[in-house]
């Protein structure tokens, strides 16, 4: 039923997305609205192609260049309850972790950290963060995260690798 439903909306929403009067091509506003109406915000960027993934997964350092992404992403399954991955996107019970890899520990604008991350003192890299994904509290106690961890150390690299590539990592020139 649920999905019934799921195709209705969909289909709806193509069906007013199509009622524009040239079809939502055109930039200009409809000659209906007023002059000092704000500008519309810009189309977002388009996704990365899978190619582009391949290749920013294939131009990070060893062993995350060996990444399975579609593990990655399976495993961020677990994180994503508590935080977005995407630019721009919401804080939630824990921040947005885009933009990660290079920041210091707990000084993401807007987000109130735990006395522990805010004075960890390290810059997230993948070594800290692969630790951090094995345990934690145990990495560092006093932690407001409630995750028990990912053990599994091939889990934790091909998460790294879909991390680095889905939240803007650059490797260094």
């Amino acid at each position: 039923m649920r999905t019934v439903k799921l195709a209705a909306i969909a289909a709806l929403c193509i069906a007013a997305s199509a009622c524009s009067r040239d079809g939502g091509s055109s930039a200009e506003a409809p000659a209906s609205a007023p002059a000092d109406a704000p500008a519309a915000a810009p189309p977002a960027a388009a996704p990365p192609t899978d190619a582009a993934k391949a290749a920013a997964l294939a131009a990070l350092p060893a062993p995350y260049n060996t990444g399975d992404l579609s593990n990655g992403q399976s495993k961020f399954a677990f994180c994503r309850s508590c935080h977005t991955a995407t630019e721009g996107g919401p804080d939630l019970t824990g921040p947005n972790l885009y933009g990660v890899f290079g920041r210091k520990a707990g000084s993401k604008p807007g987000y109130t950290y735990s006395d522990a991350v805010k004075n960890a003192g390290f810059v997230w890299d993948a070594e800290h963060l692969d630790k951090w994904l094995t345990d934690p509290r145990g990495f560092m106690p006093g932690t407001k995260m409630t995750f028990a961890g990912l053990h599994d150390p091939k889990d934790r690299i091909d998460l790294i690798a879909y991390l680095k590539v889905e939240t803007g990592y650059k490797p260094a020139p």
